[in-house]
């Protein structure tokens, strides 16, 4: 059980601390929840797909900012206790050394990882993180940001009924996402592979199965800035392998909006986008992912972009940035004035506000939409009947008083099937066929471990 493990930790580390004095009685509680909080984030660090470190914070001043966005029990000087006893134990290692330059306000915080003896154990535990450790439902789920001398920070603000309101929506969502169980039905086999490919992704992070809330993230000092949604591990799934998201073990489906940037800026300028499609008129039909990327980047950018942005791959293009961009203002002339004007963190706004309509309609029949970005991944049966594209076409005409195309895909999980038959038929003894069952163990654990927990 984890809190045998932490009661043992706490008392492993006071045992050589030598301290002449006990701590007083609120010292206690800062130190004891900084060594659980620690250990808790390294168990769920050893279950991450791939295998993830823990961040420790070591600047005293970021235990007094912004009250609003902290764990008031972790204090500075019990998490450096905390850590400082974990090192003497033996039970972390320091996977990469922080720093902080005052000068400049940047840095990097300090990484850990758990050594020999905590890293068995924390295999060896009964549960999973995700399942057996209760979400803190008092953390602030909306966040504001801004840029002060350049580095991007968390504001404090004063609640407003708005506010209030994007809180008491994000809390009716995030209590129906906690009553369901999401995961990731990908064959043993292939986990790998997928470690493999977040690994080198330059933005993603490995798959924490905790992460199953949402917080909503306001941009550039304003709360009609920005406004998506985030922090759900599934955002943090390489699209290719989303067909494998499963919801109550059963298959998903994903219905997302067309084109909704360009139809938002057109509709904004009383212009109509046209049925031909507004990536695929630039370039003739060829490179549209490319073409959407740089739509967007110029949407984004606050002034003229005189180079090619470093997320985007000219190479098979077989053009310049230049001539792109260009290419990009001639097609899309009714609304060229809106390029290079920031205007990205108002469209993010729009379609913020159009997802929380979209998971409030689900949410109230007791449905997780999963958002990722302007697509959602729900239970099949809503998309197989209509539901998804219906109401997302709802969300966006009383927003805008007008249409918009949704696609919406059922993934065939035909193949699985097809596999296990075949491993099965070509089996030479019972051992083989009762494996063929166990291509999938790691998900079928955690739901039987989340049913076990959940119905009790």
């Amino acid at each position: 059980m984890i809190e045998e493990l932490i009661a043992e930790t706490i008392s492993r580390i006071e045992a050589i601390e030598g301290r002449e004095r006990r701590r007083s009685t609120v010292a206690k509680i800062h130190f004891d929840h900084a060594v659980r909080h620690i250990l808790i984030e390294l168990w769920k660090s050893v279950k991450t797909l791939p295998v993830s470190e823990v961040s420790i914070n070591k600047r005293s001043g970021y235990y007094s900012e912004n009250k609003r966005y902290r764990d008031n029990l972790l204090t500075f000087r019990q998490v450096i206790a905390a850590y400082d006893g974990l090192l003497a134990i033996g039970f972390i290692e320091v996977a990469k050394e922080g720093h902080y330059e005052k000068e400049t306000g940047e840095g990097e915080i300090t990484r850990i990882i758990a050594k020999d003896e905590l890293l068995e154990r924390l295999l060896e535990l009964e549960g999973h993180p995700a399942i057996t450790v209760p979400n803190d439902l008092n953390k602030e789920i909306i966040l504001l940001r801004d840029k002060v001398n350049g580095k991007r920070v968390l504001k404090d603000y004063p609640d407003t009924h708005i506010t209030e309101r994007y809180r008491d929506n994000l809390k009716k969502i995030n209590a129906c996402f906690s009553k369901h169980w999401f995961d990731l039905e990908v064959l043993d086999s292939e986990i790998p592979e997928l470690e493999n490919r977040i690994n080198n992704h330059k933005t993603k992070e490995p798959v924490d199965f905790s992460k199953r809330s949402l917080v909503r993230i306001f941009s550039k000092g304003s709360f009609k800035k920005g406004g998506r949604f985030y922090r759900g591990w599934w955002q943090n799934v390489p699209r290719e392998y989303r067909q494998y998201i499963t919801i109550d073990e059963k298959k998903t489906g994903e219905g997302d909006f067309s084109q909704l940037n360009p139809h938002m800026l057109y509709f904004t300028n009383y212009k109509e986008l046209g049925s031909e499609d507004a990536y695929g008129r630039v370039l003739d039909g060829e490179h549209r992912d490319i073409v959407k990327q740089a739509f967007n980047a110029m949407v984004q950018a606050s002034s003229m972009l005189k180079s090619c942005p470093s997320d985007i791959d000219l190479t098979e293009v077989e053009m310049s940035w230049g001539d792109l961009r260009d290419r990009i203002i001639k097609a899309h002339k009714p609304i060229s004035h809106e390029f290079f004007k920031g205007v990205g963190n108002n469209l993010q706004f729009e379609d913020s506000c159009l997802a929380e309509s979209v998971m409030l309609h689900f949410a109230e029949m007791d449905a997780p939409a999963l958002p990722v970005h302007d697509s959602f991944i729900l239970h099949h049966g809503y998309c197989e009947s209509g539901e998804v594209e219906e109401a997302m076409r709802r969300a966006f005409y009383e927003r805008f008083q007008s249409d918009i195309p949704v696609t919406q895909e059922v993934i065939n999980w035909s193949y699985r099937k097809k596999e296990s038959l075949t491993k099965q038929q070509n089996a030479m003894d019972i051992d083989t066929i009762l494996k063929a069952d166990d291509d999938v163990s790691q998900w079928r654990k955690r739901h039987e471990l989340w049913y076990a927990i959940s119905s009790k």
